[in-house]
C-alpha cells in the first residue's frame, strides 16, 4: 500500500477518534449537568427556594467546570487551535457589543406579535407595558425571587455555557459547524427528560401526559437549541446565545390559541405574521461575522465542511 493510502487510514482512523471523543464528552456534561440536579434528592417541589438554591449551586459547578473540560478534550483528541479555550467558548472581547444587541433585537422581532398582543391587553397600552419593563420596584422584586433568578440568570448562563460554548466546540471537528448546530440540541432536549421522573414522583400528570409533555418540551427546547447554537456558531460569542436564552424564557411560547380568539385579532395576527416574516429576513443580516469578527469555532472546522 503506498503511503498515500497509510496517510489517508490514519487520518481517518484520527476522525474517528475524535468523534467519539468528542460524543462522549458532551453526553458525560450533559449528564453531570442533569445529575447536579440530584445530588441531594428531597421531596420538596422543584420552585421550593432551598431545593432551587441547591440545583444552581450544583450546575454553577458543573459549568464552573466545562472549560477544563474543554481543555481535556483538545489534550485527549489531539486537537490543535491557535485561540484559547475560553474564546473557543465564545468567551472574547471582539465584537462584544454587537453580539449583546443584535441576536437579542433579533429575537425580539420574532415576539413582535406577542408583544402587540401583550400591550393590547394592557389597559395603558403600549407606554403601560414600557413602564412596567422599566420600573425599578418590579427589578428589585425580581431579583429577590428566586424562581426568577433561575428562570432568567441561572439556567440561561449555565446552559449556554455548557450546551452550547463546551459542546458545539467539541462537536464542530467531527461533524463541522452545520450539522453541530442540529445534533447538538439533541443533547440540550434530552437533559430535559429528567422533568418526566420529577413529575412523576409529585404525581402531577398520569403517566400518557407527563410523556406528552416531555415530548412536546423536547420539541422545542431542541429547536430553541438549533436556534442557539446557529447564533454562537455565526457570532463566536457565547453572550449573545445567553440574554436569548433569558428573553426567551421570560416570554415563554407565543400563545397563537389566544391570539386566534383575542377580539383584536385582525391586528394580532397581522402582527404575529410579520414577526415571523421579518425574523426570516434578518436571520442572516444580523448574525452576519461582520460585525462580530470570525468566530473562533471556526478554527475547528475540517476542510472539507462548509460554515453555516
Amino acid at each position: 500500500m503506498s503511503d498515500l493510502g497509510y496517510d489517508h487510514i490514519r487520518k481517518q482512523e484520527k476522525d474517528n477518534g475524535i468523534c467519539w471523543r468528542s460524543l462522549l464528552s458532551c453526553s458525560l456534561l450533559a449528564f453531570l449537568y442533569v445529575g447536579s440536579l440530584y445530588v441531594k434528592r428531597t421531596g420538596l417541589p422543584r420552585d421550593h427556594p432551598s431545593v432551587i438554591k441547591r440545583r444552581c449551586a450544583g450546575v454553577l459547578f458543573v459549568s464552573a467546570l466545562s472549560p477544563a473540560a474543554v481543555k481535556a478534550w483538545t489534550l485527549g483528541a489531539d486537537v490543535r487551535v491557535d485561540v484559547s479555550v475560553w474564546e473557543m467558548m465564545g468567551i472574547r472581547l471582539e465584537g462584544l457589543i454587537p453580539a449583546a444587541i443584535l441576536p437579542l433585537v433579533l429575537t425580539m422581532v420574532f415576539y413582535f406579535g406577542p408583544v402587540v398582543q401583550s400591550a393590547m391587553d394592557n389597559p395603558k397600552g403600549f407606554m403601560g407595558e414600557l413602564q412596567s419593563g422599566l420600573d425599578c420596584q418590579s427589578w428589585r422584586m425580581c431579583v429577590a425571587d428566586a424562581v426568577w433568578l433561575r428562570n432568567q440568570v441561572v439556567a440561561p448562563v449555565t446552559e449556554e455555557l455548557v450546551f452550547r460554548g463546551a459542546m458545539v466546540p467539541m462537536l464542530v471537528p467531527c461533524i463541522g459547524p452545520d450539522a453541530a448546530i442540529f445534533v447538538a440540541p439533541l443533547f440540550f432536549g434530552v437533559a430535559h427528560f429528567h422533568h418526566v421522573a420529577e413529575r412523576r414522583r409529585l404525581k402531577q400528570d398520569s403517566l400518557s401526559t407527563t410523556l406528552a409533555v416531555t415530548a412536546f418540551q423536547f420539541m422545542y427546547t431542541s429547536v430553541f437549541g438549533a436556534y442557539s447554537a446557529f447564533l454562537f456558531i455565526r457570532t463566536g460569542h457565547v453572550l449573545g446565545p445567553v440574554l436569548c436564552h433569558s428573553f426567551c424564557n421570560s416570554q415563554g411560547l407565543p400563545d397563537l390559541e389566544s391570539a386566534l380568539h383575542h377580539p383584536q385579532r385582525r391586528l394580532v395576527l397581522p402582527a404575529y405574521l410579520l414577526g415571523a416574516l421579518l425574523f426570516v429576513v434578518l436571520l442572516y443580516p444580523m448574525t452576519e461575522p461582520f460585525f462580530y469578527g470570525t468566530a473562533p469555532v471556526h478554527s475547528l472546522a475540517p476542510m472539507d465542511l462548509g460554515f453555516c
